[in-house]
């Protein structure tokens, strides 16, 4: 049985972030770990729609 995870924008923007960190890498591997072991990972639209916005204040 696989488990569904439901990212927030903070995750969800460390795994997104273009010039990645120490935590962003990790999230990524802790992530890439989840998928490879089934585990389902969504993301909530708001969250998306949050993160883009985001994004494009700051000309990312």
């Amino acid at each position: 049985m696989s488990d569904i995870i439901l990212l927030d924008t903070g995750p969800l923007g460390l795994i997104t972030h273009p010039l990645g960190s120490v935590e962003s890498d990790s999230c990524n591997k802790w992530m890439q770990s989840q998928i490879t072991t089934g585990n389902h990972v969504l993301v909530a639209g708001i969250a998306d729609y949050e993160l883009r916005r985001e994004m494009l204040l700051n000309g990312i």
